[in-house]
C-alpha cells in the first residue's frame, strides 16, 4: 500500500480544505464524502499506482453526470485539465491520464483516473482529489438539489 494513503498530514489537509462532508482512511483508501449527495471522492491504490475516483451508488446521480458530459463540448479529461490547471498542476509536462467509467463489485458507479507520478506524492494526491471535486461539483446533480421557488 502507498504511504500516501496512510498519511495523516494528507487526511488533515483534506479536512481543512472544507470541501468535503468528511474525510476518513478506510480499508487502505482515503474517502472524502461529497457534502450534498450520496457520493465519495476516493484515493486508492490502482494496478500501477494511485488512482482518484468519484463513486456513487445512485444510478440517477451517475446518469446526471453522464448526461452533462454527453451534452458538453468538453470531455471529462478537458474539464479535469481545467480544474488541475487552476490548482497549478503542470498540465503541459504531466498530462491527464485517460479515465475509466464502470460499475464496481459493490455496485457503485465509478469514474476513475490514474494519478501520474510527479513530484511530492502527497501534494500530487491532494491536487488530484481537489481537482476531481472541482470538476464533478459542476456536473449533473453533484452539487445537490436546488430549490425551485
Amino acid at each position: 500500500m502507498s504511504t500516501v494513503l496512510q498519511s495523516s498530514g494528507l487526511i488533515e489537509a483534506l479536512r481543512a480544505s472544507g470541501r468535503f462532508a468528511s474525510v476518513e482512511s478506510i480499508n487502505d483508501e482515503i474517502r472524502c464524502r461529497a457534502p450534498e449527495v450520496d457520493a465519495d471522492y476516493v484515493l486508492a491504490e490502482g494496478d500501477q499506482g494511485l488512482v482518484v475516483r468519484f463513486e456513487t451508488p445512485d444510478r440517477w446521480l451517475s446518469e446526471s453526470v453522464e448526461a452533462d458530459l454527453y451534452n458538453s463540448s468538453d470531455s471529462l479529461n478537458e474539464l479535469l485539465e481545467e480544474s488541475l490547471d487552476e490548482l497549478e498542476w503542470p498540465i503541459d509536462a504531466v498530462p491527464v491520464t485517460p479515465f475509466r467509467h464502470y460499475r464496481n463489485d459493490d455496485l457503485k458507479y465509478v469514474f476513475e483516473h490514474a494519478i501520474p507520478a510527479h513530484g511530492d506524492s502527497e501534494k500530487t494526491a491532494m491536487t488530484w482529489i481537489l481537482g476531481y471535486e472541482a470538476t464533478f461539483i459542476e456536473l449533473g446533480d453533484v452539487a445537490g438539489e436546488e430549490d425551485e421557488d
